[in-house]
């Protein structure tokens, strides 16, 4: 859907024994009378927003579901954090930034495992866990594992962003630092120390046909 410009997409799932199929609602044996129907403009659609990670030297990747941004390797991650006025040098295991559609998975584990420390710790969180909407105009990025120190802070762990507050970083990792997509680690921007990162809600948004 990332690579698309609007054209809708039809999702099959090869096989809903094994998979849950959020973006697959069709079975294989339903695409000769789906894709006449969509060529017609007679099925329904939805619109996915789309995230966006743009940086200073020029290079952009977009996201469906989310954003990772972090070390390449299992070291800690070492930036700086500026969202809604407030900023902070975090180390951490890295970002992920979520979409409407992202956030009913890597982001809901992320959260689920956090409600559940706070209530072994006899913290119990207050509510439940909402996804967002697939159109909401808006993300949530979320830091994994922050590391309290004298020169790391741990106070912007959580937050939504929009086009009006986009989330800024500024790597400090020598040479590991990366921002891979929807889980495709080999589709990446190189994210070292010095670059400079943007990430708000895409212009571009998918269409997905239900």
């Amino acid at each position: 859907m990332k690579y698309l410009h609007g054209q809708p997409l039809v999702g099959l799932n090869p096989d809903a024994g094994r998979w849950d199929g959020i973006l697959l609602p069709f079975a294989p044996e339903e695409i000769a009378q789906v894709l006449p129907a969509v060529a017609a403009d007679h099925r329904p659609t939805r619109s996915v927003t789309i995230a966006e990670a743009r940086l200073s030297d020029g290079q952009r990747l977009l996201a469906v579901n989310d954003l990772f941004i972090g070390p390449r390797s299992h070291t800690s991650a070492l930036y700086e954090i500026d969202h809604r006025g407030q900023s902070e040098f975090q180390s951490s295991s890295g970002l992920i930034v979520s979409t409407g559609l992202g956030s009913t998975a890597w982001l809901r584990s992320v959260v689920t495992g956090s409600f559940a420390i706070s209530a072994a710790l006899g913290h119990a969180p207050t509510g439940d866990y909402q996804p967002m909407a697939w159109d909401a105009a808006r993300l949530v990025f979320a830091v994994r594992e922050p590391f309290p120190s004298r020169g790391s802070g741990t106070s912007l762990v959580y937050g939504s962003i929009d086009a009006a507050a986009p989330l800024h970083l500024r790597s400090r990792m020598p040479d590991n630092g990366v921002i891979f997509s929807d889980g495709m680690e080999a589709d990446f921007l190189r994210f070292t120390a010095g670059i400079e990162a943007v990430i708000a809600p895409s212009e571009r948004s998918g269409c997905l046909v239900v």
